[in-house]
């Protein structure tokens, strides 16, 4: 049997259909779709929306970015077993995902795109929007999708929709291969009728795989660990993917292997577990780094080794030092010349664990590691402590009232600027998914719409956009959809004037803080004058947020408690340090390749390229 539907209609009801299963928990994949709508879609994929609302929720967008990093945020809460659609007009609006797609898939994160596309019959042409490539008459504005979307197709005939929507599922649900996919959908064939196989629209579950070791390789990892005398494990963004988190906490609790964590992993175990000792690399704690300095075995688990993590390469100084990488992916499973060990996370280290049943790490190695960090905790609290609440606070203490507040059950999202440095060194993860630091591809802009997607994966949590004046001046749009629906996300808008964590880089490189600050321009032509006056809090507010203004740490302390307890988007609003002042927390504990220019006039970049061969000089490749 058939059913006649539109291209559109089609791909809308077969979205609904699909789900996903991993250790019996079955979860529909494609849980919404976000859509702005222009003549690429309206009568194509905006129609069909309207005609299957039942099937298929419905969310409006003002930002098509932002779209995207709503969706990317409801599919990480979703431990990737979910995800939305988002679909665009041609033109702007599709070029516009561009950037979402490439942090999704960076982040191997699912996200589903569904931009128009010019007419595939060429009635009419050039139309309105369309691209003219002289040499290539099939090029649209869409292939600008194509290096950054894991599955890329454009379907020019209906029935050709049915195998490609089917490896669109397919990419999205494998645990190595996901990240974003793209359908990009010609206006003309969205209108057009089909007659569909009824079976393309009967329910399907994609089964995400969880595959164990392969016994020599396991073999080997055991007998290295075994040998080891220093290790440390390095917990990356698979452990959370995998929820190898209870599994990680077992294996460290047998073996007393201390686990630092990437941006990504961090959560992975308790801020409070015995071998919890931070984030590790540039904006890694005192104690994870110099474990990592002085190892003979890093085990990584689920992380792709950015140079965040590595110190650009110059972090893992014992000479005599190996790597063992637990990845799902063989690709990130060889790097550094690793002994791979291609796994799910929480299977390998399962299997890990039962093969290495009596092995742990000498007393003096955990003593070592354990007073370090309550070194490290205690300057945490130096900095978190507020002892005039009545001035105003700088951002580490802004960050101490909030963890003050919140217990294991708030999630706290950012991306972008010195808050992850920050966070990265001196947050206390209370639970495995409190922490959401988008670092892959450090995305301003993405903080409040992810929170968006967040508290729609988890209504019951209480969300928080950690947000500063420049990722908010970048994209606030969606608070507008915040407030249409009623999603009750927490922003907290720090407010220090201008770009604070590249005005230090800056100063390290010899760059001076020329442009990140904002402010009026001065007689020099630097932007070195009075502060932009600009209110921030006022903007929040035109856009229908609710905005409690804090001017101290103790009225800090009140809004946010105010904060917590509202059922209705609030925006906490507080002034800190200016963007030519440090934030306050403890310096970076490793390096970061910032190339500094080899030859310069002005004394500051001659002496940071001195400092900057003296670093680059330790950079070391492992062999």
């Amino acid at each position: 049997m058939t059913i006649r539907l539109t291209v559109a209609q089609a791909l809308v009801r077969f979205l609904a259909a699909q789900y996903t299963e991993r250790d019996g928990e079955r979860r529909r994949l494609i849980g919404a779709t976000w859509g702005i709508f222009g003549h690429g879609n309206v009568a194509g994929l905006g129609q069909a929306l309207l005609q299957h609302g039942d099937e298929m929720p419905y969310h409006q967008g003002r930002n098509e970015q932002a779209m995207v990093h709503a969706a990317v945020g409801y599919a990480r809460q979703s431990n990737r077993l979910a995800t939305h659609a988002v679909t665009t007009s041609i033109g702007p609006g599709a070029t516009n995902l561009v950037t979402g797609a490439a942090l999704a898939t960076i982040n191997h994160l699912p996200v589903l795109l569904l931009p128009g596309d010019v007419f595939a019959t060429r009635p009419a042409d050039p139309v309105l929007q369309q691209l003219e490539v002289p040499y290539a008459a099939d090029v649209s504005v869409n292939d600008c999708l194509r290096p950054v979307s894991r599955f890329f197709d454009r379907i020019n005939r209906p029935e050709q929709l049915i195998p490609s929507a089917l490896a669109a599922m397919r990419v999205l649900t494998d645990p190595v291969e996901t990240g974003a996919v793209t359908l990009a959908l010609p206006q003309d064939v969205q209108a057009e009728a089909y007659d569909w196989p009824e079976e393309f629209f009967a329910e399907r579950v994609w089964t995400v795989r969880r595959p164990g070791a392969d016994p020599a390789e396991l073999a080997a990892a055991v007998q290295v660990i075994r040998s080891a005398r220093r290790p440390v494990i390095i917990a990356g963004g698979g452990v959370h993917h995998s929820r190898a988190e209870d599994v990680l906490a077992e294996f460290a609790a047998a073996t007393r292997i201390p686990v630092a964590s990437t941006q990504a992993g961090k959560g992975s175990l308790r801020w409070d577990h015995p071998q919890d000792v931070g984030g590790v690399g540039y904006t890694g704690t005192a104690t994870a780094d110099e474990l990592a300095r002085t190892a003979d075995l890093v085990i990584g688990v689920g992380t792709r080794y950015t140079d965040f993590t590595t110190a650009s390469g110059t972090l893992f100084e014992n000479p005599d030092v190996r790597f063992l990488n637990l990845n799902i992916a063989p690709y990130d499973g060889h790097k550094l010349a690793g002994l791979p060990l291609v796994a799910d996370a929480r299977s390998g280290l399962a299997e890990l664990r039962k093969a290495l049943d009596g092995h742990r790490t000498a007393d003096s190695y955990v003593t070592e590691y354990t007073e370090d960090k309550e070194r490290w905790e205690q300057r945490v609290d130096a900095c978190y402590e507020a002892d005039e609440p009545d001035v105003r606070p700088t951002q580490p203490q802004v960050l101490g009232a909030l963890d003050a507040l919140v217990d294991e059950t708030d999630v706290l999202v950012n991306a972008a600027g010195s808050l992850p440095g920050d966070l990265h060194r001196m947050w206390r993860a209370r639970s495995r998914d409190q922490y959401h630091l988008e670092y892959g591809y450090s995305c301003m802009g993405y903080e409040i719409p992810a929170a968006i997607g967040v508290k729609l994966a988890a209504p019951e949590r209480n969300v928080w956009a950690l947000v500063g004046d420049g990722t908010y001046l970048m994209m606030p749009t969606e608070i507008v959809t915040a407030v249409q629906e009623g999603i009750a996300v927490k922003v907290l808008l720090v407010q220090n004037h201008g770009y604070a964590s590249i005005g230090g880089l800056s100063e390290s490189v010899g760059g001076e803080r020329f442009g990140t600050a904002y402010r009026f321009p001065s007689d020099d032509g630097t932007f070195t004058g009075a502060p932009l006056p600009v209110d921030l809090a006022a903007n929040a507010a035109s856009l229908g947020m609710r905005v409690l203004r804090a001017k101290t740490v103790r009225d800090l302390r009140a809004a946010l408690a105010e904060a917590r307890a509202a059922d209705t988007p609030t925006c906490v609003y507080v002034e800190t340090e200016t963007a030519d002042t440090v934030s306050g927390p403890p310096p970076a504990q490793a390096w970061w390749d910032v190339p500094v220019a080899e030859t310069a006039a002005r004394s500051a970049a001659v002496k940071a390229r001195e400092l900057y061969e003296r670093h680059v000089s330790t950079r070391r490749r492992h062999l």
